[in-house]
């Protein structure tokens, strides 16, 4: 990907408006009908929380160096100098038989157009067990045979977008298709932004599995003029053929934001990688199972995690901005902490949406 440089200007010019942003509205404690799953609403009694921590941050932090709170590396590459923070945790997974799942794909009919599940039924009665018999069938013989040219080369992107077509999203053998992966394959990403659409990334985690560990590298902008170099840099680990993606509703917000900001300054983009949205299997297995489907609300759940002092999402522009206005680091801290939990609880709950539909295969 060739890189276009930034001006210190798109710093500047950024700095002058994120004051006057924000994408929310406060709404009274308790009012679950004004909140919904897209960052939008805040209870009260959590901004006045966290509007009590910044000023906390401001008083704990006030004249400490960047370098001294941040222990991170400057790298450089093609779109400029990036700052990385790197860190490593223990991380349970859980694995799919590729062999066992795909014998259940082929058992499936109703991937061949025009067959429902009725249809099924009386063609499994006639003797038709697996798309491969469909072959000989004089009505479903055509659309079989395309339906078995891909699975006979199959891809994890394929047979996503060919289950995709014929069941919902959140179907478990969309999911399935992760067993084509090494765990070693999967990119875990989640980003903190100045707002909903067109304002800089400020922090991408990416998260890859090394042995039993997640390895979670954070590209945080010391200054928005470093977003193309943070981009350029966190992309980078999607480049292995193998790479697949896992977010957290990222084909809805992470995946479009960051495609718009790589667009934005000419770097590419993401395309033909397999995307595993753990919020749509997330619905599919725990929506009557569980009150909220947030992320934070699963890690709470699933694995008993309580953030302490955690900034909301909605106001990491507003803690930022303080940031960018007052060259105090201290409301970094908890976006940092915010968006290293984020990606590690990503990898939690997706490993553990695969035990639990697939077993620890």
């Amino acid at each position: 990907m060739a890189a276009v440089p930034a001006s210190s200007r798109i710093g500047e010019a950024w700095q002058q408006r994120i004051g006057a942003l924000r994408e929310y509205e406060v709404v009274r404690d308790g009012n679950v009908f004004g909140t919904n799953l897209f960052r939008s609403c805040l209870y009260a009694s959590e901004q006045t929380e966290a509007q009590r921590m910044l000023a906390a941050l401001l008083e704990r932090y006030r004249n400490r160096p960047f370098e001294e709170v941040f222990s991170g590396t400057v790298e450089e590459n093609e779109a400029g100098n990036s700052f990385s923070l790197r860190s490593r945790h223990p991380i349970a997974q859980a694995r799919i038989d590729p062999e066992e799942y795909f014998t259940g794909v082929w058992r499936d009919l109703t991937l061949v157009h025009g067959i429902g599940k009725a249809t099924e039924r009386r063609l499994k009665a006639r003797g038709y067990a697996t798309i491969r018999d469909l072959a000989r069938h004089p009505r479903f013989r055509p659309a079989a045979g395309r339906v078995i040219r891909k699975l006979e080369e199959p891809t994890s992107a394929g047979i996503m977008e060919l289950i995709g077509s014929r069941h919902q999203r959140s179907h478990p053998m969309v999911l399935g298709a992760a067993g084509f992966h090494e765990p070693e394959d999967f990119v875990f990403v989640d980003i903190e932004t100045l707002g909903l659409f067109s304002r800089p990334v400020i922090l991408i985690g990416v998260g890859t599995v090394e042995g039993r560990h997640l390895a979670i590298s954070q590209y945080l902008l010391r200054s928005v003029d470093e977003e193309p170099a943070a981009l350029f840099a966190a992309l980078s680990h999607l480049s292995d053929d193998r790479s697949a993606l896992v977010t957290y509703n990222g084909k809805a917000f992470d995946l479009p934001y960051l495609q718009e900001r790589l667009a934005y300054y000419g770097l590419g983009v993401v395309s033909g990688i397999p995307h595993f949205d753990c919020l749509h299997f997330a619905r599919g297995m725990w929506r009557n199972r569980y009150p909220s489907l947030r992320l934070s609300a699963l890690e709470r759940e699933l694995f008993g995690i309580v953030r302490k002092d955690d900034v909301p999402g909605q106001m990491v522009p507003e803690f930022y901005d303080t940031y960018l206005r007052t060259g105090n680091c201290g409301p970094l801290v908890p976006i940092v902490t915010h968006n290293r939990q984020d990606v590690l609880s990503l990898a939690m709950v997706f490993f553990r949406l695969i035990g639990e539909t697939y077993g620890n295969c």
